[in-house]
C-alpha cells in the first residue's frame, strides 16, 4: 500500500516537474528569440551577402518516439555542400559559418524547434534518421523524450566522443532526469560556456 502510494507521488511529480519543463522551454525560448532578434538579423544578412543559397537550414532528424521533424539550423555551408561528416577544418563550411558553428549561434534558429514541440532546451541532441531506426532495444531509450539543444554528452565534450559513449550519457541522462538536472545544464552550458565548440571538435550533419 505504502508503495503504491509512493509510485503514485513519484509519478505526480515527474508530471509536475515535465510540465514546468514544457513551460520553462517555450518561455525561455520565446525571451531569447525576442532579444537576439538583432542579432539573428545580422547573422542573416552576413550568409545572405556572403554566399549564395537560403539563410536557413534544415535536415531531417529523429524526434521524440522516432518521429522525424526538421531541424532549424543557420546555414554554415556553402550551398547544396554534400552530405557527410564534418570535420574541424572542414572546407565545406564558410568562414562566416566557421564562427557560427564555433559559438553555437548556428542553432539559434532550434529555439523555433523547440516552441513548437519538437525540441527541448535540454535532452539528447537529436540524431540523423537512418542512425536512430538502427538502435538497439537500450539505444532507443534516448528517443523516450524529446532531443535537447543542450545535453549532458554536451558537457562531457560529446563532440569528441564515439557514438556509443554519446549514447550512454544520453541514456544516462534519460534514466536519471530531474528539473534540477536541467537547470544545471543550462546553467553549465551557457554561463560556463560549454556551447563552445573547442578546436578540433567534430559535428554530425551538414548546413
Amino acid at each position: 500500500m505504502t508503495s503504491g502510494s509512493a509510485r503514485r507521488r513519484r509519478s505526480l511529480t515527474s508530471l509536475v516537474g515535465l510540465a514546468f519543463k514544457r513551460g520553462m522551454d517555450v518561455t525561455l525560448s520565446v525571451l531569447v528569440l525576442v532579444v537576439a532578434a538583432p542579432v539573428c538579423v545580422l547573422i542573416a544578412l552576413v550568409i545572405r551577402l556572403g554566399t549564395p543559397g537560403p539563410v536557413i537550414f534544415h535536415q531531417e532528424r529523429a524526434g521524440k518516439g522516432g518521429k522525424v521533424f526538421k531541424l532549424l539550423k543557420f546555414r554554415t555551408m556553402v550551398d547544396r555542400a554534400p552530405d557527410g561528416f564534418v570535420t574541424a577544418n572542414d572546407p565545406r563550411i564558410t568562414r562566416f559559418g566557421r564562427i557560427l558553428r564555433m559559438t553555437s549561434m548556428d542553432e539559434i534558429p532550434q529555439l523555433w524547434n523547440v516552441i513548437k514541440g519538437n525540441m527541448s532546451l535540454v535532452g539528447p541532441r537529436p540524431d540523423r534518421v537512418f542512425r536512430a531506426e538502427s538502435y538497439g532495444d537500450r539505444t532507443r531509450k534516448r528517443l523516450s523524450v524529446r532531443p535537447g539543444i543542450m545535453g549532458w554528452a554536451q558537457l562531457h565534450n560529446g563532440r569528441s566522443m564515439t557514438w556509443p559513449e554519446r549514447y550512454e550519457y544520453d541514456l544516462e541522462y534519460v534514466e536519471s532526469w530531474s528539473l534540477r538536472g536541467d537547470l544545471r545544464i543550462i546553467w553549465r552550458s551557457v554561463i560556463g560556456g560549454k556551447m563552445i565548440q573547442r578546436e578540433g571538435e567534430s559535428r554530425d550533419g551538414i548546413g
